[in-house]
């Protein structure tokens, strides 16, 4: 106890001292304790330049669906296009094959059982 009461009458008696202990706890306070700190604005800089690119990213995909929409709407080839492409549909007189990238021996069979 001694020893801090050493400290702070040699503080209180030094004049530039003083100024620099105030000037450190200053600094310190503004830039990491406080709610509005160096600190928190640093990442909410961040926080805002990851938000702006997901915004364009998000803008970039909803230009790219709109054009997707157009020209659904606009040209009636395009729908025929994905109706075959993605649900597999046929004209009565065709046949579809599908060819598949799986590796078989990856699959287990469905109704295997075990002894």
């Amino acid at each position: 106890m001694k020893i801090v009461r050493a400290i702070f009458d040699y503080i209180r008696r030094s004049n530039i001292l003083k100024y620099v202990v105030v000037f450190v706890c200053a600094i310190i306070i503004i830039g990491f304790a406080d709610e509005n700190s160096a600190w928190n604005h640093f990442h909410n800089k961040q926080k805002i330049s990851e938000l702006k690119s997901e915004i364009e990213r998000y803008t970039a995909e909803y230009e790219r669906d709109n054009a997707r929409i157009r020209e659904l709407e606009s040209n009636p080839k395009s729908i025929e296009k994905i109706a075959r492409e993605r649900y597999f549909m046929k004209k009565d007189d065709e046949d579809i094959f599908v060819l598949s990238d799986d590796n078989p021996d990856a699959q287990t069979p469905i109704n295997e059982t075990t002894e």
